[in-house]
């Protein structure tokens, strides 16, 4: 993601009314960075407030969270900033409250699901900027091939689905992602729909519960010991190496955002979504991403922030940014907007998932740790000899003492 910088000072000075704006870049290349709509929208701002200059920079996902950090730890803090997470700044005082800069409208404006994700003991911190939902996508000619003729709606079916698609010669009946690259994901989803979950609905972590393990045994199981993941072993697969073979059609079936529907379209895959499956039905919930908008108070620039905040989320704004790269908009308005033109229609089955999402815990300072946890450990349990029980349990016992050693 793009990073917008500005060399702004601290709210004094020359530079009093100058905002430094750092911001991810959704694009994977230099026709379609974001950098271009942040550079947009600032001119187009600053034409309608001559006494305020917006001064952007835009990062790749993989080194904007560490630039805010260094940034922040070096005295030169963003004014605003669009980045992962939001919960440690949040909680050692650095960030506005959402109700200190944005308007009554613009506030009342967000998806309550998606607000709520940005509040931290109940008070709202992180401003969503975007969001996905996630769906089950399949490979019609594969499934004609193989003799299928809907798509799976339980694990059972999911697995009899993958036994007939790897009877007919696919390389990777289920991609399954349980890489370091994002695999807190994959294990949310399926966790989600073995009736488990990171949390409780207190808020209290549950990583090792009843339920996930038996998510992880029956993966271990009835997918990879089974051979219907491929043949490289999850642990080693990260979600590009999938969505990567998907779209050169080696995979039957895997779990995808909406940006996979413009990859696979672009390389001529004839492909289809449906609700992920669960373990006795579709799954009752799916999961949510949202990424993140927040503004820092160590410059002091408050009002000029809000002002610009108020415009970022107008509906042609919010727009103009989902529309660009296929995500789903964070707002009542514009989510009805797409809902009502055919021309997102691709869009209107992620779009119905998102009042049942479920999200990230983001709002605790320990979910960055546990998060990276996730990542390092969770593909050793499925692979053989796998132990969910105790992987599950370690991470669970590095959440309770964070949370425990919480001030």
């Amino acid at each position: 993601m793009p990073t917008l910088a500005a060399c702004g000072s601290d709210g004094s000075g020359s530079d009093g009314n100058v905002l430094k704006v750092v911001a991810a870049d959704y694009g994977d290349n230099a026709e379609n960075t974001s950098q271009k709509y942040w550079d947009k929208l600032a001119r187009a701002f600053e034409a309608k407030h001559s006494g305020i200059t917006v001064d952007t920079k835009v990062y790749s996902w993989t080194e904007v969270d560490k630039k805010v950090a260094d940034m922040v730890k070096d005295g030169d803090s963003p004014d605003i900033a669009q980045i992962g997470a939001y919960a440690d700044y949040a909680a050692a005082g650095k960030l506005y409250r959402a109700d200190q800069m944005l308007s009554i409208p613009t506030q009342a404006s967000f998806i309550a699901s998606i607000a709520q994700a940005g509040e931290v003991s109940r008070v709202q911190y992180g401003l969503p900027f975007v969001s996905s939902a996630r769906l089950l996508f399949y490979n019609k000619k594969l499934f004609d091939n193989a003799g299928i003729s809907s798509a799976p709606t339980s694990w059972t079916e999911l697995k009899d689905a993958a036994r007939q698609l790897k009877s007919a010669g696919v390389k990777t009946p289920y991609g399954l992602p349980l890489g370091p690259e994002e695999s807190q994901a994959e294990t949310l989803m399926w966790m989600l729909g073995g009736g488990g979950g990171y949390t409780d609905s207190n808020g209290s972590y549950t990583i090792d519960s009843t339920a996930n393990i038996e998510t992880f045994e029956w993966l271990r199981d009835e997918l990879v010991g089974e051979g219907l993941t491929g043949p490289r072993s999850p642990a080693r697969t990260n979600r590009q190496d999938v969505f990567g073979a998907f779209i050169r059609g080696e995979v039957g079936m895997l779990n995808g955002h909406p940006t996979l529907m413009q990859q696979a379209s672009g390389h001529d895959i004839d492909y289809a979504t449906a609700p992920l499956p669960g373990r006795h039905g579709k799954s009752t919930s799916t999961m949510g991403v949202a990424d993140w908008l927040m503004a820092f108070k160590a410059n002091g620039k408050r009002k000029q922030i809000g002002e610009f905040l108020d415009f970022v989320y107008q509906d042609k704004n919010v727009l103009a940014f989902a529309d660009q790269y296929d995500l789903l908009p964070v707002t009542t308005s514009v989510s009805a907007t797409m809902r009502h033109e055919k021309e997102h229609k691709k869009l209107w089955r992620f779009l119905d998932q998102m009042d049942r999402a479920q999200f990230y815990p983001a709002d605790k300072t320990s979910w960055a740790t546990i998060s990276k946890m996730i990542k390092e450990k969770i593909g050793s349990t499925v692979g053989s000899g796998g132990d969910p029980a105790s992987v599950l349990g370690e991470i669970q016992r590095a959440a309770d003492a964070m949370e425990t050693a919480k001030p």
